[in-house]
């Protein structure tokens, strides 16, 4: 009686499985529009239907004409993954020579300090970035060495202005307290 029990139980759940890979494969049809009926036509990725029924591709404009700015977003996502790779390459070797038994003391120390100036840095770059999109600038992505501030913003539809330096200048100087002959500001291009 329990080999049944256990076979049922199988057969059940083959039943259940075979359903929801049916339900699966037709609910995928109905949203790619195969078995609507309507030879193909159904939505395709980077197309929208705008309010008068018009199609257009949205890869390269918005709805409303503006430039998409999908390749400068894609620069600043780019650098930050960089800058952060590059951090933790450094911050391993730091750390490895921090933990060092037969490292002398001086070396351990100057590892723990850079290691130090390293996760200050990181925070400053957060919070300057933070603050430069909070004030309208659509992304960044801050720099911070030991020479200055290297400091990329977007670029606007007019370009940066005097006006729009001097607020990114102000807002650097006072997350990192450098005087502004140390802080570069490039204007990235869409």
């Amino acid at each position: 009686m329990s080999v049944w029990k256990r076979n049922a139980v199988v057969l059940a759940i083959v039943m259940f499985v075979g359903v929801a890979v049916y339900l699966n494969w037709s609910y995928n049809n109905q949203l790619t529009g195969e078995n609507s009926g309507d030879n193909g036509d159904g939505k395709v990725l980077g197309q929208t239907t705008l309010v008068n029924g018009v199609e257009e591709e949205s890869e390269g404009e918005t709805v409303d004409g503006q430039v998409d700015d999908s390749d400068a977003s894609g620069y600043f996502a780019s650098a930050r993954l960089n800058r952060q790779q590059a951090r933790d390459s450094a911050l391993e070797l730091l750390q490895e020579a921090a933990a060092d038994e037969k490292a002398e003391q001086t070396v351990v120390d100057e590892a723990n300090a850079s290691i130090q100036t390293m996760a200050e840095y990181t925070l400053s770059e957060a919070q300057v970035e933070n603050l430069v999109t909070a004030k309208g600038y659509g992304d960044c992505v801050c720099f911070i060495g030991e020479d200055g501030v290297n400091l990329v913003v977007s670029a606007t539809e007019q370009g940066l202005s005097e006006t729009d330096i001097a607020k990114i200048v102000e807002i650097v100087r006072e997350e990192t307290g450098l005087s502004a002959d140390k802080i570069k500001i490039i204007e990235a291009q869409p």
